[in-house]
């Protein structure tokens, strides 16, 4: 199907995609790894236990 220039105009976005969707919830997924990652650094520190390896 051939459009012309003024019907291309008139042409709209879709819904949202799949790959956006997940590339929210990856973003959202890191958010929340960071905030362990830090609590658990804070919650180290305040109580002076390190696990050793």
């Amino acid at each position: 199907m051939k459009l012309n220039k003024n019907e291309l105009l008139n042409v709209y976005g879709g819904s949202i995609s799949a790959s956006l969707i997940n590339a929210v919830v990856k973003g959202f997924s890191v958010i929340v790894d960071l905030g362990k990652a830090l609590g658990s650094a804070i919650r180290r520190a305040v109580s002076g236990k390190m696990c050793d390896v």
